[in-house]
């Protein structure tokens, strides 16, 4: 091979590189559970992305931090000139372009509850995220749940139980999906405010926290120097 043509394939390399590589925008690590999700679906589907952040002092990242945009700003996936920015559409594309990674189950019954609960996450328990918003650096023993809040504790504990019965777990559908990267946001709120659950939902509690992405998160959302001081008052 000349060195024309040992160079023109090494351009077309770095071309192919740069576009198969994603760019995920998040915002920040300890208060966004919008962020760490998509985050952790990146991570789990294998797919090589690098992160842009957006501080919580911007305007338009701190109204939704706070619950008060009409739509989510992030996670926000660019992927091969593509860009999706909600949740389940990025879990679906992701399985779409890493069919293999197990993010939606090939079992067509598992694939439909997989999809159904985790539906259920996306578009609920609003008195959840607004009464227990998450905070990885927080820790509030004694934290009062209000009832609403509570009923959502319930349900939510009772899709664990039944998925981990009918499954037997240790993940939401035995091997790790999109359910359990939908979840896992829950799971630090529950350690935050020391929420008393089942022993069962205690087990997936620890199941999720062993995860080595959750560790790799969670270490950087501590060294974040930036507070929201409307999501560190104890309400």
């Amino acid at each position: 091979m000349d060195q024309a043509t040992e160079h023109a394939a090494t351009e077309r390399t770095a071309t192919e590189l740069a576009t198969d590589l994603a760019t995920l925008t998040i915002s920040s690590r300890n208060y966004s559970s919008w962020s760490l999700r998509g985050w952790l679906l990146a991570k789990l589907s294998g797919l090589p992305f690098v992160e842009k952040v957006i501080p919580p002092e911007d305007p338009a990242m701190r109204a939704e931090l706070l619950l008060l945009s009409p739509s989510f700003l992030v996670p926000c996936l660019v992927h091969d000139g593509i860009t999706i920015w909600d949740t389940l559409a990025i879990a679906e594309y992701l399985h779409e372009v890493r069919p293999d990674s197990g993010l939606v189950p090939q079992d067509r019954v598992k694939r439909a509850r997989c999809r159904s609960i985790s539906g259920e996450m996306h578009s609920g328990f609003a008195p959840l995220r607004s009464g227990l918003p998450m905070n990885l650096k927080g820790d509030f023993p004694g934290f009062k749940v209000w009832t609403r809040a509570k009923a959502d504790i319930d349900r939510i504990t009772t899709i664990w139980r039944e998925c981990l019965d009918l499954y037997g777990g240790p993940y939401l559908l035995g091997e790790r999906s999109m359910a359990d990267a939908m979840y896992a946001p829950v799971v630090t709120r529950f350690l935050t405010y020391h929420v008393e659950v089942d022993a069962v939902s205690r087990g997936y509690c620890r199941t999720i926290m062993a995860m080595p992405e959750m560790a790799e998160w969670i270490a950087a959302a501590r060294l974040e120097p930036a507070e929201v001081e409307e999501l560190e008052v104890e309400f």
